[in-house]
């Protein structure tokens, strides 16, 4: 008899597996494990008829099938420790949640809630109630509303104000955002045509003048917050844009973009305007994201003139756009904090982690250097250095943030099959970064709390 009918023979049946004392144990549905058992043993009788020899030993058969149970129940969207120093990491989720915000959703979350419900009146209520008190008496803002992202936040905007008229956009302002959707597709779906002025670079206040018609129906500004452009420019500021707007009884739209609720320059984070300064200049409209700078859910965050506003609220876009209680919740909380300007940069993680200076990185460093050296058993070396992350999420792309991180050089694998493992590593995935021939730990993104996990995972990972 060939070795590979002796193997085939072998191999345990459903029934028999599925009495396992070792998968017996297992905390999962039956439905899984079963299905889990005869994945496994349809893999190894593939195996087999390749010509393979793998172990068919009970127990080897029972650690597979405990692996492929442990990665079907495993969630999919799923926490990951960021060590890449990208504060607002696009792919990682962008902006961690406040305690506060957390706790917020949790508790709307578990009960049934006020979400369109008016207590006092005991009646109907709306959804926008819930922030566009906190948000107008923040910002100084007529009015306000909120839709679930700022592309939507736009497209409703030009949709109300400039549906089956021209729109007036600097070609230097026609910015691709995240997922390959652009400014030229947003204003065609929202009705509105795009009439482009100045050229790629330059960009004056008279090409502006020259481009109004009769059936112009508003400016639009966009603020290009994912890229810079560098030399031989020029642009139209807000403040002119809108003295020449109003001149002529034309709206101004301002798509700001990344929603900085506090001016960041004293933190080393320059051109990047923020939203008090932008009301100032008088623009009709505003909009901006609630998880870039802001620290808060993803959301679309509309401010300005009352007539627009209410305008928008009866879109029947909106319902389309409109924000869940969850995300309300969550906004609400953050929001509140930055009713206390002092306490929001302990409170709110993006702006606690953006504003972190090298006084408390470099001590951050070291006692994350200090817990991976108490475990290293010779498979790694790690010191501590310096080096620069990013704000993210498209915010300030040409500045880098000088932070302080751990590099770690293993000994027995090479640096991309750790970053691999790191990737797989238990309890969380660990997202990090290959730099200098180097794997970097940026302590900037990395909490404290998740120090003693993230040594034991780059100890287990650098094993042969």
């Amino acid at each position: 008899m060939s070795v590979n009918s002796q193997l085939l023979r072998k191999l345990p049946k459903v029934d028999e597996l599925l009495r396992n004392p070792q998968l017996v144990s297992l905390s999962c549905q039956h439905a899984v494990l079963t299905e889990s058992v005869r994945e496994v043993i349809e893999s190894l009788r593939q195996q087999i008829l390749a010509g393979e020899e793998p172990s068919v030993e009970p127990q080897d058969i029972c650690e597979q099938v405990t692996l492929t149970v442990k990665q079907k129940t495993t969630m999919n969207l799923r926490p990951v420790i960021n060590a890449t120093g990208i504060v607002l990491h696009t792919n990682l989720g962008r902006a961690k949640l406040s305690t506060a915000a957390v706790q917020a959703i949790q508790s709307v979350a578990q009960d049934y809630n006020t979400l369109e419900y008016n207590l006092s009146k005991g009646s109907r209520g709306s959804r926008y109630s819930h922030v566009e008190s906190i948000i107008t008496k923040l910002t100084g803002a007529e009015d306000a509303m909120v839709v679930n992202n700022n592309a939507a936040a736009v497209m409703l905007v030009l949709s109300t104000m400039a549906k089956g008229k021209e729109v007036v956009t600097s070609r230097g302002e026609l910015v691709e955002i995240g997922g390959a959707f652009r400014v030229p597709e947003i204003m065609e779906q929202s009705g509105g045509t795009l009439v482009e002025v100045g050229t790629t670079n330059k960009t004056h206040l008279r090409d502006y003048e020259n481009a109004i018609t009769e059936n112009t129906g508003a400016f639009l500004k966009v603020h290009t917050s994912n890229f810079k452009i560098m030399g031989f420019c020029e642009e139209v500021s807000l403040d002119e844009m809108v003295h020449l707007g109003h001149e002529h009884n034309i709206p101004v739209i301002y798509d700001l973009g990344s929603g900085a609720m506090i001016r960041l320059e004293e933190y080393g984070i320059a051109d990047e305007p923020n939203v008090l300064d932008a009301m100032k200049s008088g623009a009709d409209v505003i909009s901006f994201s609630g998880d870039k700078l802001m620290g808060g859910p993803q959301a679309g965050i509309i401010i300005g003139k009352r007539e627009y506003i209410e305008a928008m609220k009866k879109n029947p876009l909106t319902r389309a756009f409109r924000i869940d209680k969850l995300t309300l919740a969550a906004l609400e909380a953050t929001l509140r904090e930055y009713l206390d300007p002092e306490e929001v940069f302990k409170n709110n993680p993006t702006l606690r982690m953006i504003t972190a200076t090298m006084d408390t990185l470099v001590p951050k460093g070291e006692r994350l250097l200090e817990c991976l050296n108490a475990v290293c058993d010779g498979s790694y070396s790690a010191y501590l250095t310096e080096d620069f992350g990013q704000v993210g999420g498209g915010s300030v792309p040409t500045q880098m943030i000088r932070s302080a991180v751990v590099a770690v050089n293993p000994a027995f694998v090479s640096l991309d099959v750790l970053e691999k493992r790191l990737r797989s590593a238990s309890p969380l995935p660990i997202i990090a970064r290959i730099s200098k021939d180097r794997l970097l730990l940026d302590v900037r993104t990395i909490d404290e709390h998740h120090f003693e996990s993230v040594a034991q995972s780059i100890k287990a990972c650098c094993q042969k």
